[in-house]
């Protein structure tokens, strides 16, 4: 055991793990973030805060991430590298871990012109590979970047990201063996609508022996409408939303297509829960928070189990 994360104990002792995510508001206003976590604190056992998501400016992951802690909620800190150098990156990881922060999910980050500010500098001087050895180097070893001793380790639960649709199709699992190498322990993945697949990425991810070197939770994204299933489909990249999917939403009336949605993706996660090497599910209801809590009682999820 590396940190006090609950994440880490519930993947550890091999519970099926279940996290969520909140976006930060577009302002300072703490209560935004407040009333996420407390729709969605007791269906999960931890809550990721995005970090700008889609290059465009909120409340900072870090300042949301310790509001969620003040809430008893165990929160996940997403940092990219897309807006630090690695100055700023280890004087933010020492911080967040210094006010009881101990999960990490270490991404790049979409660049600045998919953003509010297209002209922004972006920084990018590691990747999200190295990000992940440099937090597991000042947690394993004690030394910074540069080669000095750290004075009081951080500790954390490292995490990663991984899209197994995008192409090339093969170089997916070559993409997570190397962050596996580096360090990473969990791996969120990109929203499942095509298991199909999917299953075809985890048959690559066992025959390489990962699914038993990295806890992988599977990505779901309920649909609210067939209109954000055909933008994601046709204006996501790295995004597969199968025809037929977009045909059962087609096939309901529209007031009836958010309930098909959510029906959707409890089907996805009975269906994630029997695909060895999944050790848990990752929920983006994004700005639909309120109905993180249903599907995981109607997935069977509820209720989580407790940690000492």
């Amino acid at each position: 055991m590396t940190s006090d994360s609950r994440l880490e104990k519930i993947l550890s002792r091999g519970d099926f793990a279940v996290t969520s995510e909140c976006g930060p508001p577009r302002g300072a206003d703490p209560e935004v973030i407040q009333k996420k976590g407390a729709l969605i604190k007791d269906s999960v056992d931890a809550i990721n805060v995005t970090d700008n998501q889609t290059s465009v400016v909120r409340m900072s992951s870090f300042s949301s991430c310790v509001i969620l802690k003040q809430m008893g909620i165990n929160p996940v800190l997403q940092m990219v590298t897309r807006d630090r150098n690695r100055i700023a990156i280890q004087s933010d990881i020492l911080g967040a871990a210094a006010l009881g922060i101990n999960n990490i999910l270490c991404l790049s980050g979409d660049h600045q012109k998919f953003g509010d500010h297209g002209k922004a500098k972006n920084v990018y001087d590691l990747d999200s590979i190295h990000l992940i050895q440099t937090v597991k180097q000042m947690r394993d070893e004690g030394k910074f970047l540069g080669g000095d001793d750290i004075k009081g380790k951080p500790r954390f639960f490292i995490g990663a990201a991984a899209n197994p649709f995008a192409d090339p199709f093969e170089f997916r699992v070559v993409r997570l063996a190397k962050k596996v190498a580096a360090g990473a322990q969990f791996i969120q993945t990109q929203c499942i609508y095509n298991l199909d697949r999917f299953k075809q990425w985890m048959q690559l991810v066992r025959d390489r022996g990962l699914h038993e070197k990295v806890h992988i939770l599977g990505g779901v994204t309920p649909m609210k409408s067939l209109g954000m299933a055909n933008y994601m489909k046709k204006m996501v990249p790295g995004m597969d939303v199968p025809d037929n999917l977009i045909a059962r939403l087609k096939g309901v009336p529209k007031e009836k297509q958010a309930d098909e949605g959510i029906k959707i993706s409890v089907e996805t996660i009975q269906q994630l829960r029997e695909i060895k090497g999944v050790h848990g599910v990752h929920i983006m209801a994004i700005e639909w928070e309120e109905m993180v809590p249903g599907i995981t009682q109607e997935a069977g999820l509820l209720p989580r189990p407790k940690v000492e």
